[in-house]
């Protein structure tokens, strides 16, 4: 049934390539603070070793892993088998985040089509890998990807997203920090969703 590995192997990369969702689990280190469990969609998740990987992050209304990463770094990723052979693969590992106009964002970028929206990159080392049996999970088709994030994104702008990700994406529920907040708050430069326009906040 289960197993554990240390690292990814090459049929956990070929599994990972081929889904269409993922799951990212993180929490705060305060009794009391809310567990937060996101799906992701689109093509935003890149492996580089079998022990790191990363994902671009669009804007959400909240950010909440990201202040958890910054808190205390543990993240899990899971993925799902909704077709073909019942699977269940999980990602144990460190995170951290990754702003633009940063050293690290230049290194990760260009491994990603820097869709409209994307605020920042989860990069995880991973130090665990979990297969489980799924087979209590459904059959699910995929049928296409929602655009409806991404219209939104490019309707808004940049002035527009910033200010959202000032009110909305600057502190999680439990009022941690997130880079991104500290960022804005500091009137840092901040680089597009584009990854270009190198700008400073008045």
């Amino acid at each position: 049934m289960g197993k554990l590995f240390t690292a990814l192997l090459p049929e956990h990369e070929a599994f990972i390539r081929k889904q269409r969702l993922f799951f990212v689990g993180s929490a705060p280190l305060q009794a009391e603070g809310h567990v937060n469990l996101s799906p992701k969609g689109y093509d935003v998740f890149r492996i580089v070793s079998p022990t790191e990987v990363g994902y671009l992050d669009l804007t959400g209304s909240g950010n909440e892993t990201s202040a958890h990463l910054e808190e205390n770094g543990r993240i899990t990723l899971m993925f799902v088998a909704f077709e073909g052979p019942p699977l269940i693969l999980r990602l144990y590992g460190k995170g951290r985040v990754i702003l633009p106009g940063t050293a690290d964002w230049e290194t990760w970028a260009p491994r990603f089509e820097l869709l409209p929206g994307a605020r920042q990159i989860i990069g995880i080392d991973v130090h665990a890998v979990k297969t489980s049996c799924g087979f209590s999970v459904p059959f699910y088709t995929y049928e296409r990807e929602r655009d409806t994030l991404q219209r939104w994104a490019a309707a808004k702008g940049d002035d527009e997203l910033n200010d959202y990700w000032r009110s909305k994406n600057g502190v999680s529920m439990d009022d941690i920090p997130t880079p991104l907040g500290r960022r804005i708050a500091e009137y840092a430069p901040f680089v597009d969703e584009r990854g270009a326009n190198e700008k400073t906040r008045p």
